[in-house]
C-alpha cells in the first residue's frame, strides 16, 4: 500500500507513526514538514520525504490512502485537495482546545472531518467532540498511541540522575510539558514555589523549554528556591525513562489533552501522577490525584497529599498495569492498518 502521510514537523510521534507504517510493510511518502526540521534524521526504510506543493505531490506519487493531522492545519489541506480516501488523525488539542475557542479553526475542522473517509482519534475524548460535528462515530477508529513498555518500565534506575543532583532523599516532583500556557506549566511552578518552604524534602525536575522560559527564570530568582529546582534544558528521548525512575510523582496541569503521551509514559514507569482534571486524564489514571484546571492550590495539596500517602507504592503498580493493558504501542500501532482498511473500503 501507498501511503501519503501528511504532518507539521518530524516530531518524536512522526517518527513512531512512520515507522509503523514501514513495519507494516507500506511504502510512504511524508510531506509538510520544513525539510530543515527532517534533514539529520534517518528516515524509516521505504518512507521518503517530499517538499512542494501537496495536490502535485498526490499526482505525481499516486497514493492509495492520504493520513493527514492535525485537522485544522494538515487535514483541512488534504480536505481541499479533493483525494479520497482520506485517513483524518487528530492530535488532541486540535478538536479539544483550539477549536473551541478560535471559530476560523473549528470551521476548518469541520471541513475536514466533512472530507475524512476515517477519523483517527486516540482517545474518547477525541471521539465525542468529533460525534459533536456530526462525524459518523461508525467510521472513528480509535486507539491510544501507547508506548514502548520494554523502553518505559519501573526497571532500570534513574542512571545517578538523584546522586547526582544529592536528592537521595528528596520527594521529586516531575513535570515533562511543553512551558506553555496550555499545558499549565505555571500553574506547576507556582504550586511548588508556594508548597516548598514548608516542605524541605520537596525538589522539582522540570525539564523542556517554551515561550514562558524568562517569566519562570523571573519566578525563580525572586523565590530563593532555585537551587531546589532542576531544569535541565530538552531531554534527548533516549534519556527520559532515568528521568520518570527519578521521581516519585508526575505532574501535568494541562488544559487539554487528548491521550497525553508523557502521562501514558510515566504509568508506564510505575510514576504514581497528580494531573489535572480533564476528560482524557480521567480515562487513563484508576489511582492517583486530580486538582480543578488552572488551581495551583488545589495542586499543591495534591503534591502534599501524595508526599503522606501510604498507597504511593499501590498507586504506582496500578500505573504500570493500565499502561500494560491498554498503552503497548507494539500492539495499538495496528489501528493505523484497521483505518487504512476501512478507508480503502468506504
Amino acid at each position: 500500500m501507498k501511503i501519503l502521510y501528511v504532518s507539521e514537523q518530524y516530531g518524536p510521534h512522526d517518527q513512531r507513526f512512520l515507522a509503523a507504517i514501514s513495519e507494516a510493510g507500506h511504502q510512504a511518502l511524508f510531506w509538510g514538514a520544513k525539510a530543515d526540521e527532517v534533514k539529520g534524521h534517518a528516515l524509516p526504510e521505504s518512507v521518503s520525504f517530499a517538499e512542494g506543493e501537496l495536490h502535485a505531490t498526490i499526482h505525481d506519487f499516486q497514493p492509495d490512502v492520504v493520513h493527514a493531522g492535525p485537522l485544522h492545519t494538515r487535514a483541512y489541506q488534504a480536505a481541499q485537495t479533493g483525494f479520497h480516501p482520506l485517513v483524518a488523525m487528530s492530535w488532541g488539542s486540535d478538536i479539544l482546545h483550539t477549536a473551541r475557542r478560535n471559530w476560523f479553526a473549528r470551521r476548518r475542522v469541520r471541513k475536514a472531518l466533512r472530507a475524512a473517509d476515517v477519523l483517527i482519534a486516540d482517545c474518547q475524548a477525541v471521539a465525542d467532540a468529533a460525534a459533536e460535528l456530526a462525524f459518523p462515530v461508525e467510521r472513528i477508529v480509535q486507539f491510544p498511541w501507547g508506548v514502548d513498555l520494554q523502553r518505559f518500565n519501573p526497571a532500570g534506575g534513574d542512571g545517578g540522575l538523584r546522586a547526582r543532583l544529592g536528592w537521595e532523599d528528596a520527594f521529586v516532583v516531575l513535570h515533562l510539558r511543553a512551558w506553555e500556557a496550555l499545558y499549565g506549566s505555571e500553574v506547576v511552578l507556582r504550586a511548588f514555589l508556594a508548597l516548598a518552604p514548608s516542605q524541605p524534602r520537596l525538589r522539582l525536575l522540570m525539564p523542556g523549554g517554551g515561550s514562558l522560559a524568562a517569566r519562570f527564570e523571573s519566578l525563580l530568582a525572586r523565590s530563593g528556591l532555585a537551587e531546589r529546582v532542576h531544569l535541565p534544558g530538552a531531554v534527548p528521548q533516549a534519556d527520559l525513562p532515568a528521568y520518570y525512575r527519578a521521581a516519585d510523582l508526575y505532574l501535568s496541569a494541562s488544559h487539554s489533552d487528548g491521550s497525553s503521551v508523557s502521562l501514558i509514559e510515566a504509568l508506564a514507569s510505575g510514576l504514581p501522577v497528580a494531573v489535572s482534571d480533564i476528560p482524557s486524564n480521567r480515562e487513563w489514571v484508576q489511582q492517583g490525584w486530580f486538582f480543578p484546571v488552572g488551581n495551583q492550590d488545589a495542586l499543591a495539596a495534591a503534591i502534599l497529599s501524595a508526599m503522606n500517602s501510604e498507597d504511593l507504592p499501590q498507586a504506582a503498580q496500578t500505573a504500570r498495569r493500565i499502561a500494560e493493558e491498554r498503552a503497548d504501542w507494539s500492539r495499538n500501532k495496528l489501528g493505523l492498518q484497521r483505518a487504512y482498511e476501512m478507508a480503502l473500503g468506504a
